[in-house]
């Protein structure tokens, strides 16, 4: 059995999968819900959740209000966006209770904003609401909570609030339905010959450049942002399917192997719960270049960033905080939390760690970053 077929043999047998249904999937080509697409795709999501654990991770708040308010188009301005969201959210939330009650199917309602994944006691309540939920048969159904979100506290679109939930609960498949059948060689809507890519071993960046930018108005994510989401699962040992969500039964081809859309192929072993945190869930708040030694020690013979490798720290940030670490040529290749604020690491920087406590008076770590408090992207 070839790599490929095995992969989407593998997605028949995954028994907790995250659905992402995005705006475009959702709406028409002039960005109104469209529920008769709502509806065939509700016959979808109820044959997928017979002998599975179903989340739903949904856009379609936004489209709603603007149903509901009799707008003429989207706002464009926040607080437009927002009131959008709060009056399209409960009647989003009754068009799935009234597709999953038929089955005897109980739904529930679950807004996130950043802010609930960054903090790591949030993100740990989340996880196991969630997998209460799932236990008592229950299909979560996620969004971003559009109407208290400002910039600093967004995701920014549903793919990356899919590809963190889908590791939260620890899924073992992810689906992109969107407007789109998956990743192309190139843009389709321009080239001729640009053929679909049915699987990817790993995303490269060259694999990323593929993907291009955002499709539509009505949506706020691209075929970038899936690609994202796609590695963010495949490194969380998670199979992730893009496909279209357009054509009716696309989601139950997927989970019964058929070669649709592009499989993105996990990478590897599943990582800790904590290094998936680490590296997906927090933002970074400043930047720690290492000489090469550090940088071998870290991702090949998984150690702890010491003091003596760093060649320059950049930001404002506290102890505890998130940081990148790149290499000398700027290239980032883990993310942790930093054991020393930024003003102190700028004093032990290449000192060797018998030195720190002369330099600062005081010493909490040997470590810049502890090998517990790391993960290599």
């Amino acid at each position: 059995m070839s790599p490929i077929s095995a992969g989407r043999t593998a997605l028949r047998a995954a028994r907790r999968v995250v659905v992402k249904i995005g705006t475009n999937a959702l709406t028409n080509a002039t960005g109104r819900f469209n529920r008769d697409h709502f509806d065939a795709l509700g016959r979808d999501l109820l044959w997928a959740a017979k002998g599975r654990e179903l989340v739903v991770v949904s856009s379609g708040a936004i489209a709603l209000g603007v149903e509901r308010l009799g707008l003429p188009a989207r706002p464009k301005d926040i607080p437009g966006k927002q009131a959008c969201a709060a009056v399209g959210q409960s009647r989003l939330i009754q068009a799935y209770e009234e597709t999953f009650s038929g089955a005897g199917r109980a739904v529930a309602q679950v807004l996130l904003t950043h802010e609930d994944v960054q903090d790591r006691r949030r993100y740990l309540n989340v996880k196991h609401a969630l997998e209460r939920l799932l236990a008592a048969g229950v299909v979560p159904v996620i969004n971003e909570n559009d109407t208290v979100s400002v910039d600093e506290l967004k995701f920014g679109d549903n793919d990356t609030l899919a590809g963190l939930v889908a590791g939260v609960v620890e899924a073992e498949a992810l689906v992109l339905l969107s407007d789109v059948e998956g990743l192309y060689t190139g843009d389709p809507r321009q080239d001729e010959g640009a053929e679909l890519m049915l699987a990817v071993e790993q995303v490269t960046p060259e694999v990323l450049a593929l993907a291009g930018g955002t499709t539509s108005g009505v949506g706020t994510g691209g075929m970038a942002t899936k690609v994202r989401a796609a590695a963010r699962a495949t490194e969380s040992g998670i199979r992730c399917v893009i496909t279209s969500g357009a054509v009716p039964g696309r989601l139950r081809q997927v989970l019964e192997g058929e070669p649709v859309g592009t499989l993105f192929e996990p990478m590897g072993s599943r990582r800790s719960a904590r290094a998936a945190w680490i590296a997906h869930a927090l933002r970074p708040r400043g930047r720690i270049t290492v000489d090469a030694g550090a940088r071998e020690a870290i991702v090949t013979g998984k150690r702890s960033l010491l003091p003596s490798g760093v060649r320059g720290v950049e930001g404002d940030f506290g102890r505890g905080d998130p940081v990148d670490l790149s290499d000398e040529s700027g290239d980032v290749f883990a993310r942790g939390l930093a054991a020393y604020d930024a003003n102190e690491l700028r004093r032990i920087a290449g000192r060797r760690t018998g030195d720190i406590e002369a330099v600062l008076g005081y010493r909490y770590l040997d470590e810049a970053v502890h090998r517990d408090d790391l993960a290599v992207l």
